[in-house]
């Protein structure tokens, strides 16, 4: 499993062979120092870079260029080098971007020899510094681990080869960058990966693009810059993995910044843009309040260890000189605290202003249910790359909300949690309310499933043994766009899990022999999706291992479940249905902080869709899906 690193962050190497990736978007030089075990560099013989790029145990590229892969063999470097640190640095008159601060953020990765990333980082909160200590390798009895660094220096690579005691550091510099060659294009942007639901969509995803492309495409507005974090300053009375240093730059700096704009991400349509921009806001908001938190933290802790020295000090218990010092410790907390709340509100309004021009270029796949891109509803030609399932937001700015992005096809199924929970929400609303809400969630949800497929390309079925949901699935039922009337009774449930059970495994038989020609004549090759409430109502044992068999083996054939269920109602069956319930991406019909992001493991608190009450944009968009489906069958 990759690891997504925040500043700081440090993960144990798999492995002596690397390959070190980097990923820029504008040119730069990069290079790599040795240092021993307090991390100096004795001369230049310790540094690889363009005009000397074979070191022992390192490579690096000898081009400036947006695109690098530099090579690492840990156990080739001599036994004095405890230390491996990767620099990238602008170069002058390149035509590109003279400080990281108006450029878009470097994306670093560690990759093994077989070409999988080990660990990855993106380099935000650089302002006016030119170069940067990307990461570091370092070795710490017998083992080595990657650091994210992200230290950058105004002064230049002079200033960072000289914090690192290389001597004559100005010459040095001078001559790594006379050594870089002319600025190299940068290669096309590939179409990201297929991330996890809570993958960061936002990460660059050209960082192994084929380096012999030349022809560049970038869209990404020229203005645009990340949300930056505060970093911890080199050295100093307060530093501390949360100390936040004072903020650069002239007053006003962050209103000169250039508006946001809608689609400014990497991606080859609008849609693609616009999928990746949110997951970067996303990004950037976790990693804005993860800094506050570790500066806060950090205060906290200072503050206590002063008070704690002034009270291990029996002549400074009373008297003027404690009464000095508390109040010295209280108002260098107090200025900590002010300076990170400074950095984390910078960061805020940023991506507030961002949020305000995103949300209303939104398509309808993405869009909340109250936009109006929803009356001018079409059944889509093609299948969007995700759909919206609700919002994300933390308590830090519960006003700024994210949407939660899914992609399509849907990897795992989902469950409406239609019981009590563990929320302050759930606990105000009776059973039969708190039901009723989640039955509501799971029909919004597929509404959006369907308007979200091309015509006929999803077919719905619904099991309510007990006739319990009538009213709720009215708008699927009336309309038309369900493949039949819901399934009741025991006898309703076996046989719609009998049908769906055949045609997952004729299914992948088809895929494991090539055979796809060999189904039966007229087989309906659209995606399923199985919504199931009331369970365990109307099931019996064998029809709830045909629940699991199409939870585990169905999304990898286009069968998909969306189950409203509250897990205490299957108690009885104990921990047979824990892998089931493991399976889902669990989802609630009010707020509720229980998803956790892949990179700082924050707890964001879900918001769940909700049509905005007498809207009728449920009801139209069903008929449109309904009509498109009745004009495809004809």
């Amino acid at each position: 499993m990759t690891a997504e690193l925040v500043r700081g962050q440090n993960h144990p190497l798999p492995d002596t062979r690397l390959e070190l990736r980097v990923s820029a978007g504008h040119p730069v030089v990069a290079g790599a120092t040795l240092g021993d075990e307090q991390g100096r560099v004795a001369g230049a013989e310790w540094i690889a870079h363009p005009g000397a790029p074979v070191r022992p145990g390192i490579e690096v590229t000898g081009d400036v260029a947006a695109e690098h892969r530099i090579a690492v063999d840990l156990a080739a470097l001599p036994d004095t080098v405890h230390r491996l640190s990767l620099l990238l640095a602008l170069p002058p008159g390149a035509g590109g971007p003279v400080r990281f601060g108006t450029a878009a953020a470097p994306f670093v990765s560690v990759t093994g020899p077989e070409g999988a990333a080990v660990a990855t980082y993106t380099i935000t909160g650089l302002d006016r510094e030119s170069a940067v200590v990307a990461l570091e390798l370092y070795r710490r009895q017998g083992v080595w681990k990657v650091r994210a660094v992200g230290q950058g220096y105004e002064g230049g690579l002079a200033d960072l080869l000289a914090d690192q005691g290389a001597p004559a550091a100005a010459d040095l510099a001078a001559a790594v960058l006379d050594a870089a060659g002319p600025a190299v294009p940068a290669p096309p942007v590939a179409p990201p990966p297929t991330a996890p639901e809570t993958a960061p969509a936002g990460v660059p995803a050209d960082a192994s693009a084929d380096a012999s492309a030349t022809t560049a495409i970038s869209y990404a507005h020229p203005g645009r810059r990340p949300a930056p974090g505060p970093a911890a300053p080199a050295s100093g009375p307060d530093t501390g993995p949360g100390a936040v240093p004072p903020q650069a730059g002239p007053a006003g700096q962050a209103e000169a910044r250039p508006a946001p704009v809608a689609g400014d991400a990497t991606g080859w349509t609008m849609d693609e843009r616009l999928y990746n921009q949110v997951w970067g806001m996303f990004e950037d908001l976790a990693r804005s309040v993860a800094a506050y938190r570790s500066a806060r933290d950090f205060a906290d802790h200072r503050l206590d260890r002063a008070i704690d020295e002034v009270l291990a000090d029996p002549g400074a218990r009373v008297g003027g000189a404690g009464d000095a010092a508390r109040a010295a410790a209280r108002a260098t907390h107090d200025e900590l605290m002010g300076r990170a709340q400074e950095a984390l509100d910078r960061d805020l309004a940023q991506l507030t202003a961002e949020s305000e021009v995103v949300e209303p270029a939104l398509p309808v796949a993405y869009a909340r249910w109250d936009n109006p891109v929803w009356h001018a509803y079409r059944t889509p030609e093609e299948p969007p790359m995700a759909v919206r399932l609700g919002d994300l937001h933390l308590p830090e700015r519960t006003g700024l909300r994210i949407p939660f992005l899914v992609r399509l096809p849907l990897e795992r199924g989902l469950w409406v949690d239609s019981g009590p929970g563990r929320t302050s929400a759930a606990g105000l609303l009776d059973e039969a309310e708190l039901r009723r809400l989640a039955l509501d969630s799971a029909v919004a949800h597929t509404a959006r499933l369907l308007a979200a497929h091309p015509a006929g390309a999803l077919t719905v079925h619904v099991l309510d043994p007990a006739d319990g949901g009538a009213a709720a699935f009215a708008p699927l039922v009336e309309t038309g766009v369900l493949a039949a009337p819901p399934a009741r009774g025991a006898a309703g449930v076996a046989a719609t899990l009998a049908q769906l059970t055949e045609r997952v495994d004729l299914l992948q038989m088809a895929v494991r022999g090539d055979a796809s020609e060999d189904l039966p004549p007229g087989f309906d090759l659209s995606r399923q999706l199985l919504v199931v409430h009331d369970f365990p109502h109307g099931f019996d044992d064998r029809a709830v291992t045909r629940l699991r068999y199409l939870a585990d083996e169905g999304p990898s054939v286009g069968v998909h479940l969306l189950m409203v269920a509250d897990r205490a109602d299957a108690a009885a069956y104990g921990p047979v249905l824990d892998p089931l319930w493991r399976s889902l991406l669990r989802l609630t019909p009010v707020p509720d902080d229980h998803l956790a992001d892949p990179w700082v493991g924050h707890a964001w608190t879900y918001e769940p869709p909700t049509v905005p009450p007498g809207s009728a944009v449920l009801w139209q968009v069903l008929g449109q899906v309904a009509e498109a489906r009745r004009r495809n069958l004809d």
